[in-house]
């Protein structure tokens, strides 16, 4: 579960969770290994081997779904799926709308957020951070 990577979301800067994310995928593929993550994650070896050495790789939710799912043993559509209702779930109970979720967010349009949260529109993994944090923030 890619939102559970990282304990207390809400207490991060988006940058800092989406280094805390890239970290958390790096532990991923040096325990599984590149060729294991780049079979599961679709994700090519040079940027995985990018990662592994500590180098900042932008990443699609699904690119990261896929290298957790190295590791859980879930399909990377499931996961991602799974990431996007839990900032649904969590613009529920700060009663948050995407209007309100874009107004705090820059470059990002409450129909951007929505697509985004819909899985209509790809998402980069500093995207979801970046949603994570806020909607987390606000959970409290």
């Amino acid at each position: 579960m890619l939102q559970q990577l990282v304990e207390r979301p809400g207490e991060r800067s988006s940058g800092d969770l989406h280094e805390a994310y890239l970290a958390a995928l790096r532990d991923i593929v040096d325990a599984v290994g590149v060729d294991a993550a780049a079979e599961t994650s679709g994700v090519d070896r040079e940027r995985l081997s990018a990662i592994a050495d500590d180098g900042v790789v932008e990443l699609t939710l699904e690119e990261a779904a896929g290298i957790l799912a190295a590791e859980e043993g879930v399909s990377a559509e499931a996961l991602a799926a799974e990431a996007r209702d839990h900032l649904l779930m969590g613009m529920t109970t700060a009663v948050l709308d995407v209007d309100t979720v874009a107004a705090n967010l820059e470059g990002m349009s409450a129909t951007g957020v929505q697509q985004r949260l819909e899985g209509r529109t790809g998402m980069t993994l500093a995207e979801f951070a970046a949603l994570h944090a806020f909607v987390a923030s606000r959970q409290r």
